[in-house]
């Protein structure tokens, strides 16, 4: 009977104070000092650990960090061993690891071999994660970089030594080179929500972004 009577005590008072108004911490302005969260991973992401170990992918799970601002890390990975060398990955949430694991294996890899007669041995990006807005656009919000949910892919180096960069390869006057990247692009429409090429705008003119935000952007 006590126990009951100090649990029912207990909740009153709980109730009582989310119905005083009671305020959430405020948010943490960007550049904060990184906190862990202590939070559970959710099922989505357990099963995205479940798929990359299933297609022999070695990653690493990373805590989930808050870093001000909405920069948030949560729900990621650091890929390690994908079949492939990966310059510059760093914290990735884990349904774009194993989207963008997918694309390389299976778009980018056969592409490659298939259009260019040799065979892709590392694919060079300028990162993953990083706390910051959009580039190149009208009205500046939040970059899925800052959640860890954006990759920029750079060039495709080949075991001929021909480095194949989206800066110099876009417009090259070498068809088959232009029919790579376009064709490479295409493949990943297909995996990513939103992806931005040098025909989206100057910003991109360098690097395919790739993002796993669930949307139908291809550009």
């Amino acid at each position: 009977m006590l126990r009951r009577i100090f649990f029912f005590t207990t909740l009153v008072a709980t109730l009582g104070l989310a119905g005083c108004g009671g305020k959430p911490p405020p948010p943490r302005p960007r550049g904060s000092k990184a906190i862990t969260l202590n939070i559970p991973t959710s099922r989505e992401t357990q099963a995205c650990f479940t798929d990359l170990s299933r297609e022999d992918v070695r990653f690493s799970p990373l805590p989930d960090r808050d870093y001000g601002g909405g920069c948030q890390i949560i729900g990621a990975v650091q890929l390690i061993d994908i079949g492939l060398p990966v310059t510059n990955l760093k914290a990735m949430r884990c349904g774009l690891a194993r989207a963008f694991t997918g694309w390389a294996r299976h778009a980018a890899v056969p592409a490659a071999h298939q259009m260019l007669g040799s065979d892709l041995v590392r694919i060079e990006t300028y990162g993953t994660y990083v706390c910051r807005n959009t580039i190149g656009t009208a009205h500046a919000r939040l970059s899925g970089h800052a959640i860890a949910n954006a990759v920029d892919v750079a060039a495709f180096v080949l075991q001929d030594g021909r480095r194949i960069s989206v800066l110099d390869g876009w417009n090259s006057p070498d068809a088959q080179i232009r029919g790579f990247l376009r064709t490479v692009r295409g493949s990943a429409c297909k995996r990513f929500g939103t992806v931005l090429s040098p025909d989206y705008n100057s910003a991109h003119r360098n690097h395919f972004h790739l993002e796993d935000d669930h949307k139908t952007f291809c550009r």
